[in-house]
């Protein structure tokens, strides 16, 4: 089967690098097509190809205006005009994991709607970009009705979307396997300060559902209360967290935190989630979490919010659950946890354990086949959003 995955923004480019080496693995002819790759990504395609399809005139302009408004626009502007008149994906199958923006993405679907190629969406969040997209994901839930088949991580995915319209028989639910990130190297590692008291790191992109005010809160509850631990913030805002970080230095513990911002290396991730002691998610939602599931295998106590993903694994009694949008109660899970080495090795193991647990990619490349050949079947018989 000719397969193309599309991410053009490559927004999980570790999750797409992994289902398209488990798609080849079995014979498929797959191509990812997403954006030129920068110097932050770490794929490097095993059993299938990667096309830098979309935004090459945004990523060479980004090399000269940066990140901010300008090269937003460049990006809009270039996208819509490869939705409206550029080459549409040939394949057997076409398998959308991002829709980058919802006013564009509507033109490009109608067009490969005429083609009859079968088209598949994986839906990572129910909620289009966490409720915090403003215009680029406007519209995101009638692109849905494009589709002959949906692909969502879990139950709670799969009710929001009925909630909404969606047909429970066009959703399959594929759990989202653990994933691992590039390993660290001699000279990440060399980077890392030191710690000198439990580390607890935050890492990954920075939005605000992901409540890292919250955690900020609560390791200043604990630090006044004369906790010796250190907060350590590693990784890309897409919002203000200079007031956050002030607060911190205000209050004369400037000492225990430690901030790399910016898009990371997977190896300079790997290296700090090493150094740490503990990782927290205080998410105030979430469907799944590429971070939690790319740290699994490094064996580390983790503390999450009692939400999406993280209130799925309640059973599994690997991870700490929190309640969500609670400090307090976040303060009180991390302070034993910080104060004992012992409880971080036992949490450790059980986290570990449970990424061995959760699925493995062939299992999830041989579901997601299955729901190509569904796909496919719709498709020829015109069905679409009604079958």
């Amino acid at each position: 089967m000719k397969i193309a995955m599309v991410d053009p923004s490559l927004f999980t480019g570790r999750y797409d690098d992994s289902l398209c080496a488990a798609l080849g693995a079995e014979g498929h002819d797959v191509t990812l097509l997403g954006r030129p790759l920068r110097t932050t990504d770490a794929i490097l395609p095993q059993n299938y190809r990667y096309s830098p399809r979309y935004f090459r005139v945004g990523e060479t302009a980004r090399r000269f205006v940066g990140e901010g408004l300008q090269f937003r626009a460049i990006k809009a502007a270039e996208y819509f005009a490869d939705c409206l008149i550029g080459a549409k994906p040939s394949a057997d199958v076409v398998h959308y994991q991002w829709l980058p923006f919802a006013p564009a993405d509507r033109h490009i679907l109608r067009r490969l709607s005429h083609t009859g190629v079968p088209l598949v969406h994986t839906v990572h969040n129910a909620s289009a970009y966490h409720g915090d997209a403003n215009l680029q994901g406007r519209g995101y839930a009638e692109l849905l009705d494009h589709f002959d088949r949906l692909i969502v991580h879990g139950q709670t995915t799969k009710d929001a979307l009925v909630s909404k319209g969606v047909a429970s028989e066009r959703i399959a639910i594929i759990p989202h396997p653990p994933m691992q990130l590039a390993p660290a190297t001699d000279a990440s590692r060399a980077a890392m300060p030191p710690p000198q008291s439990p580390r607890i790191l935050f890492f990954g992109t920075i939005r605000p559902y992901k409540g890292l005010d919250l955690l900020i809160e609560a390791c200043l509850a604990l630090w006044r209360k004369g906790a010796q631990f250190e907060l350590a913030i590693a990784g890309k805002p897409f919002m203000d967290i200079a007031p956050m970080l002030a607060s911190v230095t205000d209050a004369g513990f400037a000492q225990s935190l430690h901030t790399d911002l910016g898009f990371l290396e997977e190896s300079r991730l790997s290296a700090w989630i090493e150094s740490a002691d503990l990782l927290v998610f205080p998410y105030r939602h979430i469907d799944s979490s590429g971070a939690f599931l790319s740290a699994l295998h490094c064996g580390k106590a983790m503390v999450c919010t009692d939400t999406g993903l993280f209130s799925s694994l309640r059973d599994e009694d690997a991870v700490a659950l929190v309640p969500c949008e609670n400090a307090d109660a976040l303060a009180q899970s991390l302070l034993p946890i910080l104060q004992s080495a012992a409880i971080r090795h036992e949490m450790g193991n059980r986290v570990a354990a449970l990424g061995h647990r959760l699925g493995n990619w062939d299992k999830a490349g041989s579901a997601t086949v299955d729901m190509y050949q569904q796909a496919q079947a719709i498709a020829a018989r015109g069905g679409k959003a009604n079958a």
